[in-house]
């Protein structure tokens, strides 16, 4: 069902919570994958506040849907939205990744609620994935398993590997994100190594593949629809986003892929992602 003009509404109001959340925990660490964390949010919001079957007061629930941020050095950007979601007390992400703290710089699924994998080591999140769908067949239940990629981590040949068996299998319970905001920590994907055309690749591996706009709710949305109709096979939603999105100093700069912030910074950043949302 298309989302409605409320759905936007709400999820536009929590992407813009998320996205300061993020840029405090930021300067509370020292330090983070800033670029993309910040570009990876619609997405998150999108399954996290509407799609997802969850209950963050009992994160091990056997039939809850899946999340594999693959792209584990997102994690500054995707504890807060878990935060706000009721798995744990926000106060905790003052110690983000500080010593003594559940939070490492990549989520450990076994100190941090509602992290269903430990990821980090790029390109192994999609064999997880397909792992839990082929899991939930077998076990005949209903859950749905979301991976969210990088773009770069797209240049990992185990990526394709988990992409040829999910398509062996028919995992239609299967969705992955590919966060394409065109740089990884060396710069531009398509100079480090071409992707392109990417859609095409993950259509000769069997999957059904849909290209969006990765900040537009209604098309997330929509492609999330699309996913969960299709048979058969496997979707990928390659979601065309920006490295920093919102924060006008790190947008498109391959440079903040990591990087820390003092409290002036922080408030030229908030300032920045307020203007984006109409609220400065």
């Amino acid at each position: 069902m298309p989302l409605t003009e409320q759905d936007i509404a709400l999820l536009k109001e929590k992407a813009w919570l998320a996205r300061r959340n993020t840029i405090q925990t930021l300067m509370w660490a020292g330090g983070g994958h800033a670029g993309g964390a910040l570009s990876q949010i619609d997405i998150l919001v999108a399954l996290y506040y509407h799609y997802l079957k969850i209950d963050p007061k009992n994160p091990k629930w056997e039939d809850r849907d899946r999340v594999v941020l693959s792209k584990g050095h997102g994690g500054i950007g995707y504890a807060p939205i878990l935060a706000d979601v009721g798995y744990f007390d926000k106060e905790l992400l003052k110690e983000f990744n500080h010593t003594g703290s559940p939070f490492g710089m990549h989520l450990d699924m076994l100190k941090v609620p509602g992290v269903d994998a430990s990821t980090g080591s790029l390109g192994h999140g999609l064999s997880i994935a397909a792992g839990m769908a082929l899991g939930a067949r077998l076990k005949k239940k209903t859950w749905r398993v979301y991976c969210i990629l990088g773009d770069g981590e797209c240049h990992e040949g185990a990526v394709w590997e988990a992409a040829m068996s999910a398509a062996h299998y028919k995992l239609d319970n299967l969705t992955a994100f590919v966060d394409r905001n065109k740089h990884c920590i060396d710069g531009p994907t398509e100079t480090v190594m071409a992707l392109e055309p990417l859609k095409d690749k993950w259509i000769s591996f069997g999957w059904h593949a849909l290209v969006i706009d990765g900040h537009d709710f209604a098309q997330i949305g929509s492609a999330i629809d699309e996913a969960l109709e299709t048979k058969g096979r496997p979707t990928v939603i390659i979601a065309q986003t920006i490295k920093g999105k919102g924060v006008d100093f790190m947008e498109d700069d391959p440079a903040w892929h990591y990087g820390g912030i003092d409290s002036d910074k922080m408030e030229l950043a908030l300032k920045s992602i307020d203007r984006m949302y109409g609220k400065a």
